[in-house]
């Protein structure tokens, strides 16, 4: 088993308003010394109570699902001898109503895009890892929300 620690810090400015609005500008800290600018997204908090600059949790919903994908990508990849160059994802996440009625992220999609140096595997062997990555990644077994792998486009 293993554990993983964050420390989520938020202080009152004094600036809340009679309608509920407040700050919520925060810092995310991780146990190697990364300290990550947060905050609520702006369509959950306008700004100026939310900082459009900072990453909000479902941001970071979305960009760990992709992160952790990647990192299992490249291992399998790197594992079945192919050599990639670069990789670049562009991630989306869909905030709608779940079947209970509640707000979620109900659905990530990932653009995985991979450019290799020799040798580069076919489409099907490519899929086939994404696959096994997908499989494998510790963040979509966790996420009841659906992800798809679009390599297409």
């Amino acid at each position: 088993m293993a554990q993983f620690k964050a420390t989520v810090r938020w202080q009152t400015s004094g600036d809340a308003t009679s309608d509920g609005y407040y700050p919520t500008g925060h810092v995310w800290s991780f146990d190697g010394g990364a300290q990550i600018a947060a905050s609520s997204a702006p369509h959950s908090m306008p700004p100026p109570y939310s900082v459009e600059s900072a990453v909000d949790p479902e941001e970071a919903v979305v960009a760990a699902a992709a992160s952790c994908h990647m990192l299992f990508f490249l291992y399998f990849a790197q594992k079945a001898g192919y050599r990639i160059e670069t990789y670049r994802d562009d991630a989306v996440g869909v905030m709608a109503r779940n079947d209970e009625g509640r707000m979620a992220l109900t659905e990530i999609t990932l653009k995985p895009q991979a450019h290799y140096g020799a040798p580069a595997p076919d489409r099907e062997a490519e899929r086939a890892l994404h696959h096994r990555a997908h499989r494998a990644c510790f963040i979509a077994n966790s996420l009841k929300a659906h992800i798809e792998i679009m390599l297409d486009g």
